[in-house]
């Protein structure tokens, strides 16, 4: 994982249900896959391996991650 800068001439790629202000971007260039906030369009990317932003995804999708949506949960010390 590495942080870079967004670049504009990327195709960017937005779910439909971040309407609502909520948009997180994902874009792929070459074997990178980059995460980014489209209200900072200038902002730092989050890039990935295609196998860790697959692993990424099987946990979202097996709801691994559901407990992030949760305000009771546990913190956890970073």
């Amino acid at each position: 994982m590495s942080n870079t800068e967004c670049s504009t001439d990327t195709p960017w790629r937005t779910a439909a249900k971040s309407g609502t202000g909520n948009c997180v971007q994902v874009a792929r260039r070459g074997d990178i896959i980059m995460i980014a906030d489209s209200k900072h369009p200038g902002g730092p990317v989050l890039s990935y391996t295609i196998p860790e932003f697959d692993a990424f995804l099987d946990g979202a999708k097996k709801g691994e991650f559901d407990d992030f949506l949760n305000d009771d949960r546990i913190p956890l010390a970073l």
